[in-house]
């Protein structure tokens, strides 16, 4: 603990460090004051209203990653999400089509050209998505149905969303950190107060049985992050070996190095798809119109069904395991081509100790790439369930067969009577605020990390060791 405290002195002692420090603490207050800020001709009470029956949407997964601020449609209601969906479509298009794929391998310069498009796309998608926000808004009687609310509401919105996209590149660019990330950070860890409150009205109940339950959340919670940092830290190193060469009258090569491949490639891209497409059956049933005095209908039992589908089900958990597994093979295809990785080696003089350079080491990479990205899909799983199962519970009166009576054993059975219930608690920590949370944390800290190494002083792990992010 003396070199972690040391570490932290040493951050403040060297001034350019402390400058983009505080220059990073300073834009995330100015993104969490605007989070206060509500856009013009909202009726908050019948916000309020609404937001109760449909916070299990789709707009609840976009209320994770903007930080709360669209539950309450404030001038950053859509956060960083346009940016994120832009990015994300502009990094599956450089598979398709050749002149984004030319200009990434431009190094600086192609970065820069695709980081421009990058940020007109996020403007058109802001517009989009915001005269989508204001029609809804309109429609459910939170604002009026009038064209000066709806062009204002798009403006503030869209311009809103602007200037969070500069705050997280000036972030990146003069602060410590990647700067969308961190926004993101800023906004889920911003309900910790809110979680460590519930905890603490928990343990002064005197109950033994809720006391227990506390120790056993915090426990997992502990275990879980300790395991998300160590498969995030985790590389499979695929050794490379150089020919010697000669160029000019240097003889270059015979050098001996390794390919790092993360367990987890994919990061948390896979469950944010995956809660994504999840979310869309609950947003359809807003617009379904049935009538409940009739439950034989097939619109009746079709609302029944998906009424229950949302984190606890069984249904829902196996379908939200599937479509992690399926994305996150989709998603590593898509940003590691082992074809090409194969051929930039070849062209380099490298190849794989005791694998033929081509279509060999192709296979090869596949391989390992499959067994890898079959444990990250595990992984991802695990960690996206695990917290959803202890605060949400999982329903077992659903099951086939087993339901009725597993869930008469769980519901008399001291102790286990949360499971088909969950704990009780009204914040949500799930897998993929976990996943970001500690991630971003990670990258951040690394980053401090090597510029402390830089300049001379010891990081946090003194001489021991190098912190390593999500991306070294």
């Amino acid at each position: 603990m003396e070199k972690f405290f040391a570490a932290v002195r040493n951050m403040f002692q060297v001034p350019d460090l402390r400058r983009r420090i505080f220059f990073t603490l300073g834009l995330l207050a100015v993104y969490r004051l605007g989070a206060h800020v509500t856009a013009p001709g909202i009726n908050k009470d019948q916000l309020a209203r609404v937001w109760s029956e449909v916070g299990n949407t789709l707009l609840g997964v976009l209320d994770l990653f903007s930080g709360g601020n669209f539950q309450t449609i404030s001038i950053f209601a859509l956060g960083v999400t346009p940016y994120i969906t832009a990015s994300i479509i502009l990094q599956l298009m450089t598979t398709v089509f050749t002149s984004l794929k030319k200009l990434q391998e431009e190094g600086e310069a192609g970065r820069q050209k695709i980081n421009q498009y990058t940020r007109y796309l996020t403007v058109i998608l802001a517009g989009f998505q915001t005269s989508i926000v204001a029609r809804w808004l309109a429609a459910n009687g939170v604002g009026e149905n009038t064209w000066g609310f709806l062009f204002t509401t798009v403006l503030t919105l869209t311009t809103g969303t602007i200037f969070v996209m500069w705050l997280g590149e000036q972030i990146t660019e003069r602060g410590i950190g990647n700067g969308i990330s961190l926004l993101i950070f800023a906004g889920i860890v911003i309900g910790l107060p809110n979680g460590v409150q519930q905890v603490l009205t928990k343990l002064r109940s005197g109950d033994t049985l809720a006391v227990l339950g506390v120790l056993a959340l915090i426990i997992a919670l502990v275990g879980l992050i300790a395991f998300i940092v160590f498969v995030e830290t985790a590389r499979r190193k695929v050794p490379i070996s150089y020919a010697k060469r000669h160029i000019g009258r240097q003889l270059v090569g015979g050098q001996q190095t390794t390919m790092p491949l993360k367990i987890n490639m994919a990061g948390v891209i896979p469950v944010i798809f995956a809660s994504s497409m999840l979310a869309f059956p609950q947003t359809i049933l807003q617009f379904i119109q049935y009538d409940p005095n009739n439950p034989t209908s097939w619109k009746s039992r079709v609302v029944t069904f998906f009424q229950q589908f949302h984190g606890g089900d069984p249904y829902y958990e196996l379908v939200f395991i599937s479509l992690i597994v399926l994305f996150t093979f989709f998603y590593i295809t898509i940003i590691f081509n082992v074809e090409e990785v194969a051929d930039n080696l070849r062209k380099h003089g490298g190849f794989i100790p005791g694998i033929r350079p081509g279509r060999t080491t192709a296979q090869y990479l596949n391989t390992i790439l499959t067994r890898l990205t079959t444990v990250g899909a595990i992984y991802l799983a695990l960690v996206a369930l695990l917290p959803q199962i202890m605060l949400s519970g999982f329903n077992v009166a659903r099951l086939p067969f087993i339901g009725g009576p597993l869930d008469q054993f769980f519901t008399s059975t001291p102790g286990f009577g949360w499971i088909p219930t969950g704990m009780g608690y009204q914040f949500y920590f799930g897998g993929t605020s976990l996943l970001i949370l500690v991630g971003v944390a990670m990258d951040t800290v690394a980053q401090i990390e090597a510029q402390l190494v830089m300049r001379n002083y010891e990081g946090f792990l003194g001489g021991g060791g190098r912190l390593r992010g999500r991306r070294s």
